[in-house]
């Protein structure tokens, strides 16, 4: 059961649920006054596509729900968990957006700076605004107007960030998964974008795509 409080909410949960790796159920978030959002990216290191990043706001009445879940780490979980999940997630979310940025856009600021776009875009977008922001990495997100708080591995530390790096990385792969109809010759399908032996081979014999990051070494192939 939830009880919220006037500046703070309260967590009665089942004995028998493990919370201690989390940090939503650590003092320092449990007595914040207001919402907490997690903001995580995927395909930073893809040869093609965007970056993407998702801001995810969740309740603290889904805490318990996300955890029986078993939620974790994107990376960690098989394609339909995922997509389970991200299901689950944005049912249950105050409030969730996504933010990208283009292959231009990387190509033209770099890798890093675009995520941290990315990043922004997604928090900007958010219609409910968050007390603090909870973002993965040790890269502060520029000019968010709330305060913010970088978590190294924060997809395994954070409910927050952990349903971020789900809803980022099904929507971002069902972009891929859209996309590979167009260039079906770079087996997108299977590598999401991201350097497979097939998809090297592929980039050496049909030479880059438009939605390539030409900045990225691999995509500077020129075809003779």
């Amino acid at each position: 059961m939830v009880k919220r409080g006037q500046t703070a909410y309260t967590l009665e949960l089942p004995l028998a649920l493990d919370t201690t790796s989390w940090l939503e159920f650590s003092l320092d978030l449990a007595n914040i006054s207001g919402l907490v959002a997690g903001i995580d990216e995927v395909g930073r290191g893809a040869l093609f596509g965007p970056v993407v990043a998702a801001a995810v706001i969740l309740p603290v009445s889904a805490f318990s729900q996300l955890v029986t879940a078993e939620i974790k780490d994107s990376k960690k979980l098989s394609h339909s968990r995922r997509v389970q999940l991200a299901q689950q997630i944005c049912t249950l979310a105050i409030d969730w957006k996504i933010g990208y940025a283009a292959t231009a856009e990387i190509d033209q600021i770099n890798i890093l700076q675009a995520t941290i776009l990315a990043m922004r875009r997604a928090v900007q977008k958010l219609k409910v605004q968050p007390a603090l922001c909870l973002v993965d990495g040790n890269q502060p997100v520029k000019d968010l107007p709330m305060p913010q708080q970088t978590i190294i591995k924060g997809d395994e530390r954070s409910l927050n960030i952990a349903a971020a790096s789900i809803v980022a990385k099904v929507w971002r792969d069902d972009l891929i998964q859209r996309l590979a109809i167009k260039y079906p010759m770079y087996d997108l399908k299977s590598n999401k974008g991201y350097g497979s032996k097939k998809h090297l081979l592929a980039l050496q014999e049909y030479g880059a795509s438009p939605l390539h990051r030409q900045s990225f070494r691999p995509c500077q192939i020129q075809l003779t």
